[in-house]
């Protein structure tokens, strides 16, 4: 018998603001970090309502902040090519460097390992060692256009994939400034990309100019499934850890859910923000945040699959 999925949806704040690039949830603290394209990173309190933090860090678009909670830092990556560090409880700096020779398009802060990955317009991926002041550890060369994305394999802490407008995805190891093997599918650029883990086999999910999301298996590395329903290109796709969802982000101004096993379109979403960019998930919660052309909302999903 097919599954069905049940939806409770709860809105719980939405903020009207300038265009969020990037949206990021505190794993503890009712936070949700920001990166306008005004060139400023806020921290909202969710819980409040209320802007707790801001600071305009660039003239340039803001496209990518993370939360480094376990050193207390912020981290944002600004159009000047220059990556910002700050303690976020003072918003004291911390370090400041220039990472690439291009727009960066996406950090990701690895898990365990005081690593930053960044992606950049000029076609690399760095891997930054903050334990080391900072110094560029490895540079991953391959790409023929931007790199938009990277992501870690949260089954293999040493793997990483990467989502490129040259339309491929490429799975590279730390170790190695090549890549290991290349997934080559979309008919235009990839902007995201997520690892989507399901008993206990690994998938790539990858967004594309091409209005589609599509599923990789990683063993075989074939396109298993192709979601389509977007009107514009896919931003952003997440792979929900504990949900039997994914989720996808577009410029068609939708956010769409779709069942994990099925990979049925189950709901779409529009909150009339116009364009939306990035999300964000608070671990081990059904909280999830969605960066938007006009501001920013926080949603409670509350899903029972019922076959």
């Amino acid at each position: 018998m097919e599954q069905t999925l049940f939806f409770e949806i709860e809105h719980e704040f939405v903020q009207n603001s300038e265009r969020v690039k990037s949206v990021d949830l505190h794993p503890t603290e009712p936070w949700i970090l920001v990166g306008l394209y005004s060139g400023t990173i806020s921290i909202w309190n969710y819980q409040t309502k209320t802007e707790e933090k801001s600071l305009k860090i660039s003239e340039l678009p803001v496209r990518s902040a993370k939360f480094i909670t376990r050193e207390k830092w912020v981290i944002a990556a600004t159009d000047d090519k220059i990556i910002h560090v700050y303690n976020y409880e003072k918003m004291e700096k911390i370090i400041e460097f220039e990472g690439h020779k291009d727009y960066i398009r996406s950090l990701v802060v690895h898990p365990s390992l005081p690593y930053v990955l960044s992606a950049s317009d000029d076609q690399v991926i760095k891997l930054w060692d903050w334990s080391n002041d900072w110094a560029s550890h490895r540079t991953f060369e391959g790409h023929s256009h931007y790199v938009m994305q990277v992501a870690i394999n949260p089954k293999d802490l040493d793997t990483f994939v990467s989502a490129s407008l040259d339309g491929t995805l490429k799975i590279w190891s730390l170790d190695s400034s090549a890549p290991i093997f290349t997934l080559d599918g979309h008919s235009k650029g990839v902007n995201s990309v997520d690892y989507f883990i399901t008993n206990d086999k690994t998938y790539i999910l990858s967004g594309s100019d091409d209005y589609t999301t599509k599923v990789w298996d990683y063993d075989s590395r074939s396109s298993v499934q192709t979601l389509e329903g977007h009107g514009n290109n896919v931003t952003s796709v997440f792979a929900h850890p504990k949900l039997p969802i994914i989720i996808t982000a577009s410029e068609d101004s939708t956010v769409k859910i779709w069942d994990s096993v099925t990979f049925r379109l189950e709901k779409t979403l529009n909150y009339g923000l116009e364009r939306v960019w990035s999300i964000g998930y608070k671990e081990g919660s059904s909280l999830l945040a969605f960066g938007c052309d006009k501001g920013f909302i926080i949603l409670k999903l509350n899903i029972q699959a019922n076959k």
